[in-house]
């Protein structure tokens, strides 16, 4: 599947950044990002695809309620990990889903019908947005210099390829 393999290229470049970071500019707050972290963020990439295949196997996904894990944001190698534990579960067979997504403070989760390959592809989409964060983050911690792609979408990049 396509969308797989621009999984495994998103997280790949993302890999190749982040063993480029310390340790400490992995942790450290960005006044840019609301005092958030680089872990956070990566923290949150991961989480949403753990959170995905957990729901593959029961039918129903619930990214509202899905597990964090404070060392994926606070030990960047254990986070590399994950990222490779994620690329190697991608190849599930498609099947239908419920998404249950709550809008309101209070109230009930609504039940969604999706397929577990157009949730990758939200998670693929995600995972851009927030490398676009990382990237804003990356720039105010270190001088590591990313690839002019980092964090933009396929469809903008592909824009400006026939801009120029």
């Amino acid at each position: 599947m396509q969308t797989n393999e621009s999984v495994k290229n998103v997280f790949t470049q993302l890999e190749e950044s982040l063993r480029q970071l310390t340790d400490a500019e992995y942790k450290q707050p960005c006044a840019t990002l609301f005092n958030a972290t680089i872990g956070q963020h990566v923290r949150h990439i991961i989480e949403l695809f753990i959170c995905l295949y957990k729901g593959y196997d029961i039918g129903i996904i619930d990214y509202d309620n899905r597990e964090r894990d404070i060392r994926i944001e606070s030990h960047k190698d254990f986070a590399i990990e994950l990222l490779q534990v994620v690329i190697s579960d991608l190849n599930k067979h498609n099947k239908d889903l419920l998404l249950a997504a709550s809008y309101g403070d209070n109230s009930s989760p609504l039940l969604i019908t999706t397929s577990f390959n157009r949730e990758v592809i939200y998670n693929l989409e995600h995972t851009i947005h927030h490398m676009a964060l990382i990237r804003v983050g990356i720039n105010e911690v270190s001088d590591l210099a990313l690839p002019d792609e980092f964090g933009v979408a396929a469809s903008t990049i592909r824009y400006r390829r026939k801009c120029a």
